[in-house]
């Protein structure tokens, strides 16, 4: 009989979703490897170039900038550098050197040990480092992090650094979600005293980080010709590829910078699932009870379908499991850090003696927010005790923005 009532509730309150947004008019943006090419290499000419980059390194006609830059009159392209999940994008493991089976080039891993930095030899006889990587928009992301390693070592060697500018894709306009203090930073997550969703470009990102981290780096960065700040990656009219094996869509995308906080958790919701960061669950959660709390807290833009999967990898491999699948319904109006903090505390509301919530100390750095999801401060209140570091770095921020 609950159960009954709460699959009612679920579907009453699904009738009061809006509908999903209308797309929006798709422009035809130019990618910093576009604009490189319109000015035919000039920046690189005569230059031992290296280039950081992967899969999502393409420009307008789905061309690699590596074979781009390996054409390219005037242009010695000498090395190649990869970040996280490798030069195509495939590997959820650690990343191995190799050679480029196209060019000969060696390929570089900048992912290959637990150091997570790399051998500083590997830049030797390089005058111009080039980055290409297309980024998701969330402090935790690995690829601004790799950027910010190369900076450094640009840095220290005399080296010319060039950002080939690519969009944010879930929007350069909402920033959200604690700003990490400076005693919390971390390798790869947590690079600078910035909130999860910082609403920059990798471009952007670079400027802010050489000026406030006193990097002295000789930076250049190839600016986007037509991108807004308001744009989602589907109206750039760019082709989408995968940024990572976990991240397939846009969808995913705009969900990531809350519901990548379950990550480090004792919850399903990445490999091995139909929908990575579009679904979670666990052995121990009832569906039904766990999409009625979350859809009786009126997030914005979501609503939680109770379903039940296997997941065929990772956590819980051939365990069957109940959670929710989040719908999307208005990403605009979705607060996604502030719904991933909605989860995080129902959960350990609904199940406090299952859920592992201690380990999201991984991701947030934070004892503070872990005792108040233990003590069930409600969630708008931890949001709002955010608010004064949140507007400091968005003062910071607008000094960097180029678009």
């Amino acid at each position: 009989m609950i159960k009954s009532l709460l699959f009612c509730f679920a579907i009453i309150t699904a009738i009061l979703i809006p509908e999903r947004e209308a797309f929006a008019q798709v422009q035809q943006v130019l990618t910093g490897i576009d604009i490189l090419e319109t000015e035919q290499f000039a920046p690189l000419t005569n230059q031992k170039v290296g280039l950081i980059t992967n899969h999502t390194g393409i420009n307008r006609q789905w061309q690699s900038t590596i074979d781009v830059l390996s054409r390219a009159e005037g242009v010695q392209l000498v090395a190649l550098f990869s970040p996280e999940h490798g030069i195509r994008g495939t590997l959820d493991t650690w990343v191995a050197s190799s050679v480029d089976s196209v060019t000969g080039l060696p390929i570089h891993s900048l992912y290959s040990s637990k150091k997570r930095r790399p051998i500083s030899e590997i830049f030797n006889g390089i005058e111009t480092l080039v980055f290409d990587i297309q980024d998701i928009g969330a402090r935790f992301y690995t690829y601004i992090a790799t950027m910010k390693i190369c900076m450094e070592e640009a840095a220290k060697r005399g080296i010319k650094f060039i950002v080939l500018d690519r969009p944010n894709p879930i929007n350069g306009v909402l920033v959200e979600g604690q700003v990490l203090a400076r005693s919390q930073l971390y390798l790869l997550g947590g690079i600078f005293p910035m909130p999860i969703r910082h609403g920059m470009t990798v471009g952007e990102l670079a400027l802010l980080l050489n000026t406030q981290e006193k990097m002295g780096v000789n930076l250049q960065v190839i600016q986007m010709r037509g991108w807004k700040r308001s744009m989602w990656f589907d109206q750039t009219g760019l082709p989408w590829v995968n940024p990572s094996p976990n991240m397939k869509n846009l969808y995913e995308a705009a969900l990531y910078p809350g519901l990548g906080l379950l990550e480090r958790l004792n919850v399903a919701n990445k490999r091995g699932l139909w929908g990575p960061f579009e679904q979670f669950g666990a052995p121990w959660v009832n569906a039904i009870e766990l999409a009625s709390e979350l859809n009786g807290r009126r997030i914005p833009g979501v609503f939680f379908t109770p379903i039940k999967f296997t997941p065929t990898a990772h956590k819980y491999v051939g365990q069957p499991c109940e959670g929710v699948a989040v719908d999307l319904v208005n990403r605009n109006a979705l607060p996604s850090v502030m719904c991933g903090i909605e989860v995080v505390h129902a959960l350990y509301k609904l199940y406090p003696e299952h859920f592992g919530i201690d380990k999201i100390w991984h991701m947030m750095r934070s004892r503070e927010l872990i005792e108040q999801i233990k003590q069930q401060v409600p969630v708008q209140t931890i949001v709002d005790g955010w608010a004064p570091e949140l507007e400091k770095f968005k003062n910071i921020r607008k000094k960097y923005l180029l678009y």
